[in-house]
């Protein structure tokens, strides 16, 4: 079953390109929540998904770095980036041994 939804939740990667918005809309340091921009550094961790199937679901954590954002719609998709906890256990199951 896992691996029929490891290409589904390869996709759900694409999510944390929305963080890259971060660069030109910086949100305010002044926000809460500056722990959780932070991990948006764990969307690096999606390009295991080139050697785990489903574990690019790990990509959407990129999107974390908007998180609590000043605009709603960018704040939006800096929630979406919890999303990124999908592609826990295809990479669990890629690095633990059979």
């Amino acid at each position: 079953m896992l691996d029929q939804l490891a290409p589904w939740a390869g996709l759900i990667g694409l999510i944390g390109f929305a963080g890259l918005a971060g660069i030109k809309n910086p949100a305010d340091k002044a926000r809460p929540g500056a722990v959780m921009r932070l991990m948006g550094a764990f969307g690096l961790a999606g390009l295991a998904g080139i050697w785990i199937p489903g574990a690019g679901a790990l990509g959407a954590a990129g999107a974390l770095g908007l998180w609590n954002h000043q605009n709603t719609k960018l704040a939006f998709w800096g929630r979406l980036g919890l999303l990124s906890i999908l592609g826990i256990p295809f990479l669990l199951k890629g690095l633990l041994p059979a």
